[in-house]
């Protein structure tokens, strides 16, 4: 059984909104579930993937991710102590190997952008779960996450726009499924002070 007395945080919100600084800096370890998401090799072998309005593959819909691996990822953690997480390519929507995360003592901190999908059945479990959504301004994560993009080459430029204009009209609606779903928001500057505090609380 998994070591429910290891914290488990998560980290969720929007693409920009700064959520892997965030786990990357505080995190022991830092665990990326958006590495979860499904290949694009696997578009119409169970299901077909959901199609945005403009006809692309819909990656900002919770089908396209594959919530058992990343639940089954944090079990690795609590229970062995490491875990094997895909390097995704969100250039070619594929897998380009794994690598290994070893938890250091935690907490472990996981972020992703569909992590509202994941808080009830961890709590079922009975773990130290801590659930925060990054409440940054609408326009301020668009302007980060499209210079970001832009900059990784993740997508072709007009995908780029018609996804980030789609996500900024979606922003207020993904704020209140975060809500709803027990996740407590703060914006940046709150989370990296909480999460300093509590990275130096604990044992060494």
């Amino acid at each position: 059984m998994p070591n429910s007395s290891t914290p488990v945080i998560l980290i969720g919100g929007p693409s920009g909104s700064g959520k892997s600084y965030l786990a990357s800096r505080f995190g022991r370890p830092h665990l990326p579930l958006d590495e979860f998401y499904r290949q694009i090799s696997e578009d119409g072998e169970s299901f077909a993937f959901p199609r945005t309005a403009y006809g692309e593959i819909d990656w900002d819909h919770s089908a396209t991710w594959n919530k058992e691996a990343a639940l089954q990822a944090i079990d690795d953690l609590l229970e062995h102590g490491t875990t094997m997480v895909p390097n995704y390519s969100i250039a070619t929507s594929s897998y380009d190997g794994h690598r290994e995360i070893t938890c250091i003592g935690g907490p472990i901190v996981a972020e992703g952008i569909f992590l509202y999908e994941i808080l009830e059945p961890l709590r079922a479990k009975g773990l130290n779960v801590q659930a925060y959504y990054v409440d940054e301004p609408a326009l301020v994560t668009a302007l980060r996450r499209f210079v970001r993009d832009v900059a990784q080459r993740r997508k072709p430029i007009l995908f780029l726009i018609k996804r980030g204009y789609a996500l900024f009209q979606a922003h207020g609606a993904d704020r209140e499924k975060y809500r709803q779903r027990q996740f407590i928001l703060k914006s940046k500057p709150e989370l990296k002070k909480l999460l300093a505090g509590l990275h130096t609380s604990a044992p060494n």
